[in-house]
């Protein structure tokens, strides 16, 4: 050929691999993202036939990082993480320090230096974001209690994953096999410098970004003008990541992260997140198809029992640290079940921290294969995980009596407090679930004199409604020992808030069952689930496109009537 071509030839190798193996990936039942990690494998140099420029996969690597941290960043609710602090905040610090230790100890078993044992720790501690939202969306958990503390969970995880992809290459030296105690001063004085830098940035970002990113999307959108509004969206996300590298000396990852949480201010964040998803898609394949390059796949054969207890700790470990801790914290089993099978998986935090760790000839090359072996076989895993926590649930209250315990044990958050009213829990509400949709009922119910007892899995919030004087239990509302709290037998309607079809028809049975003549509404996202529901409930079903329909509609004829329209 007459020039270079090798960007191109990695880009369309690259993206056509990845189509097709995602295509076979999805077809198992698995997630895309192992195709994408195959196709990097097939053109690496450690299997035969086409290899693609590992240095250029590199590049484009980096800026998937930043778009995947960025996209990160736009997603990132404060409010929604501090809607499950109590849990997701130590929960996390807790499990990433059990799982790290476990890492710690095989690889320092195996003979690796202290530096390498514990970047091979924590690559190992935290889970992939992307897996597990794509995971949510499919199962429609995602803005359920249990899925709100599972992304929380890993929000803190990625939290604390930036802050060690920051530290590392200050701390690296000190933590090197060459390390000696004469550096350390000098090294203690780098880490200094550099927390210093990073709390610089984050203060420029807080106090200029904040005001002048939203600023620019406003004036972008003024114009009117779709590709220059998507241009900027971009450009922010590449020249703050590559700014603060520069200026500051942090991370791309931490740069990219940033300008999506700022951005996330503006009234223009959600079509700046519209805007550039394909963009973000397109380089999250490049950047799981060059982690795929990276890997040597003879570790299968060379290591088998070393991959072996790395999927042990991923999968085992991992998730009974996470179950435990949630139990402890007195939450369902089911919502136990549910954090431990987000966490049973790792992804692209630990692919750039394994990299990382390499660099820094911290770790060997064998521990960022590992690793990646160790995401291959967990995000396999996980859907099958997915799918095996209900019967797993199921069983294990069956044939266990500790667990039984467990759900029935004394929680005073699970019970009516003696203070509440008995008597006017005859002919109430039990409103099953408190978010949005939850307030709005409950504050009509409230104007309107009428009682009602709310039931809702955020022991927080059930906290928070009991300390305002309203009738709250903590519980599953799938399970007779919370809607009997509620006083089910009693109540005139059962109103459930929440868009869970599985969970909605076992809570209409047990109420039915309790109370044969209760009327029941339920809310649902689509079509199909709403005339399922009709016909297996014999409830009223209200559709979320249907009921703003109607609302737009009466507007529209009233304002076209000349009539007076209530706001």
């Amino acid at each position: 050929m007459p020039h270079d071509v090798s960007l191109i030839a990695l880009i369309a190798a690259g993206f056509g691999l990845a189509m097709v193996f995602g295509f076979i990936a999805i077809h198992l039942r698995m997630p895309p993202l192992v195709g994408y990690l195959l196709a990097g494998i097939v053109i690496s140099p450690t299997t035969p036939g086409f290899v693609a420029d590992v240095s250029l996969a590199g590049q484009l690597a980096e800026i998937g990082v930043m778009l995947l941290m960025f996209g990160v960043g736009l997603h990132f609710s404060l409010n929604d993480l501090i809607a499950v602090r109590r849990i997701a905040i130590p929960g996390a610090i807790v499990q990433i320090a059990a799982a790290t230790l476990l890492g710690l100890v095989t690889a320092k078993f195996w003979g690796w230096d202290l530096g390498g044992a514990l970047v091979f720790g924590l690559c190992l501690s935290v889970a992939s974001t992307v897996v597990l939202l794509r995971a949510l969306e499919a199962r429609g958990q995602l803005k359920s209690i249990n899925g709100q503390i599972a992304v929380g969970w890993l929000v803190v995880e990625d939290l604390v994953m930036v802050l060690v992809l920051v530290l590392l290459p200050a701390l690296s030296g000190m933590l090197s096999a060459d390390g000696d105690a004469a550096a350390d001063a000098r090294l203690w004085k780098a880490v200094g410098i550099t927390l210093a830098k990073v709390a610089g940035f984050i203060v420029f970002m807080l106090v200029v970004g904040r005001r002048l990113l939203p600023k620019l999307l406003w004036w972008v959108a003024r114009t009117g003008s779709q590709e220059l509004f998507t241009l900027s969206v971009v450009a922010v996300a590449v020249g703050v990541a590559f700014g603060a590298a520069t200026l500051f000396d942090v991370s791309f990852a931490l740069g990219a992260f940033f300008a999506g949480m700022m951005l996330r201010e503006s009234e223009f964040s959600h079509r700046a997140a519209d805007e550039s998803l394909p963009l973000r898609d397109a380089f999250a394949v490049l950047f799981f198809v060059s982690v795929g390059m990276l890997f040597d796949p003879a570790v299968i054969w060379n290591e088998p029992l070393k991959l072996l207890v790395v999927v042990a700790i991923i999968v085992v470990g991992k998730t009974i640290a996470a179950i435990a801790l949630v139990l402890l914290f007195r939450y369902p089993l089911n919502t136990a079940l549910t954090v431990g099978a987000s966490l049973a998986q790792i992804g692209e935090f630990s692919f750039i921290l394994a990299g990382l760790g390499v660099s820094l000839h911290l770790m060997p090359q064998e521990g960022q294969s590992l690793v990646l072996a160790g995401a291959l076989i967990s995000i396999a895993l996980n859907s099958a995980i997915f799918v095996a926590m209900e019967p797993a649930r199921r069983w294990i209250l069956e044939y266990s009596a500790f667990a039984r315990r467990l759900e029935a044990r004394d929680d005073p958050l699970a019970q009516l407090p003696v203070s509440t009213d008995r008597q006017s829990l005859s002919g109430q509400v039990v409103l099953v679930g408190y978010g949005r949709v939850g307030r709005w009922i409950g504050q009509a119910l409230s104007e309107a004199n009428i009682p009602f007892v709310v039931a809702e899995q955020n022991r927080e919030l059930v906290d928070a409604l009991r300390r305002d004087g309203m009738s709250a239990v903590s519980g599953d509302a799938s399970t007779p020992e919370v809607l009997i709290q509620a006083h089910i037998a009693r109540a005139a309607m059962l109103v459930i808030a929440i868009a869970d079809t599985v969970d909605v028809r076992r809570m209409v049975e047990i109420a039915r069952t309790l109370n044969p003549g209760i009327q029941v509404a339920m809310r649902t996202q689509s079509e199909e689930e709403a005339e399922m529901l009709r016909q297996d409930t014999d409830g009223m079903v209200f559709l979320a496109e249907s009921e703003l329909g109607r609302g737009m509609s009466e507007h529209v004829l009233a304002q076209m009537r000349g009539g007076a329209v209530k706001p």
